[in-house]
């Protein structure tokens, strides 16, 4: 060995103990942030959704009590806001899934004329206030006879889904190497089995992502569905915020455990599609 190469390979190793040290730092920093922006505040909805009150300037509850719990899940019309938020959801997504994935994987695979004001459009949806965009469209909504509608309802809520299902998907799309594309149209592929066997499988954690940002944001939406869908059509959100106003705080954290049930079964449900890209992609190579 010459004492060049010794050299240089001595230099690189402190170079690389070093960087191993910075990204282990830079994991626990992350893992510390999500513990408290996370853990910490859903630890805390939980005590408080249990606690019957506290002595300032304690943290620790006086006692634990179901007393919230009972008069919530015996509110007038909770059932029927619980049926209408996990049906209208789910179409929501679906609806958003089918009208917005070609979109997306039109923006990530392909250049046409037009390309940027598309995005911006699309961007232009929440960047303004929604109540906003809300209150504009009110009178289409009253001319196509949808306020008061259930229909009403899944249109506003599939506003708020747009930006997660395209924006998120096309990423993934474009992402995708076209060397891959290349290879196994060279091994006889045809377009739809590209799309099936290569483009999919890598896009498919985005694609999930996509799903549960655009579940939660239409699970979550209140101000147009209280809009359009009052009085028939009023789902968990609604209902919460006309509960919170009268009732103590205790009232808000037993609704968010209870709003957060549906979000945390459905990360646990696809959690194994989060990481197909990364399965595919090994497969792949």
């Amino acid at each position: 060995m010459s004492i060049t190469s010794w050299t240089s390979r001595s230099v690189a190793r402190p170079a690389s103990g070093v960087t191993k040290v910075a990204v282990r730092v830079l994991e626990a920093i992350l893992f510390l942030a999500a513990v408290f922006f996370i853990v910490v505040p859903l630890a805390w909805l939980v005590l408080l959704a249990f606690a019957k009150g506290f002595t300032f300037p304690s943290l620790k509850p006086t006692s634990f009590t179901l007393q919230w719990w009972h008069t919530v899940l015996n509110s007038p019309g909770l059932l029927h806001s619980v049926f209408l938020s996990v049906t209208i959801t789910p179409v929501v997504v679906a609806l958003s899934c089918l009208v917005c994935l070609p979109a997306a994987y039109a923006i990530g695979r392909f250049e046409f004329p037009g390309k940027r004001l598309v995005l911006l459009s699309i961007f232009s949806i929440n960047a303004f206030p929604r109540i906003s965009l809300y209150i504009a469209m009110i009178p289409m909504l009253f001319a196509l006879n949808l306020m008061g509608t259930v229909i009403g309802v899944v249109v506003v809520q599939f506003i708020g889904t747009i930006l997660f299902m395209t924006w998120i998907p096309a990423t993934g799309f474009a992402s995708v190497p076209e060397s891959l594309v290349d290879a196994a149209r060279d091994a006889g592929a045809n377009k739809f089995q590209v799309f099936w066997r290569v483009l999919l499988p890598l896009t498919r954690p985005s694609i999930a992502v996509a799903a549960v940002l655009s579940f939660l944001a239409a699970f979550d939406e209140a101000q147009g569905t209280f809009l359009v869908g009052a009085p028939n059509y009023l789902t968990m959100p609604v209902r919460m915020y006309s509960l919170v106003l009268d009732y103590p705080v205790q009232f808000a954290a037993v609704f968010a455990v209870v709003l957060s049930i549906p979000s945390v079964t459905l990360l646990i449900l696809i959690r194994k599609h989060l990481f197909a890209g990364t399965n595919a992609a090994m497969h792949l190579r």
